[in-house]
């Protein structure tokens, strides 16, 4: 048996991380950003261009991603340019991004930290949303 911490951070070792650095840059240029928390916790606060799509449903209600929604080949648009997976600490983040390259999405980044470096950063957050 492994600890859920441990569990995590095989995740993390197989997963490319940003920082929220690296974040803030991307989502100047127009990156896509998913926010893996549960609602409550999104509702709290999040990052203005995230879509909350809980990691429990992730894989399933990919292809209902606003950029994509509608499109025969959801899949293989969602692959056409980064995609940006936070949480809370970036443990459930790195999960997230593990299985979706196990579906084949290769361009997909877990952001280290998650939501509390990027509010221990000051970063802008919204809420109630």
């Amino acid at each position: 048996m492994i600890t859920a911490q441990e569990l995590c951070g095989k995740a993390k070792s197989n997963v490319k991380e940003v920082n929220t650095e690296e974040l803030q840059k991307a989502i100047e240029q127009g990156a896509r950003v998913i926010d893996v928390r549960e609602p409550a916790e999104y509702g709290q606060g999040h990052i203005r261009q995230a879509v909350n799509m809980p990691r429990g449903v992730l894989e399933m209600q990919l292809n209902q991603h606003p950029d994509v929604a509608g499109y025969d080949n959801a899949l293989e648009r969602i692959a056409e340019k980064p995609l940006y997976l936070i949480c809370r600490t970036g443990g459930r983040s790195a999960l997230a991004a593990e299985s979706l390259q196990r579906m084949g999405l290769d361009n997909v980044y877990s952001v280290d930290g998650g939501m509390s470096a990027w509010q221990e950063n000051k970063l802008p957050v919204v809420a109630g949303e």
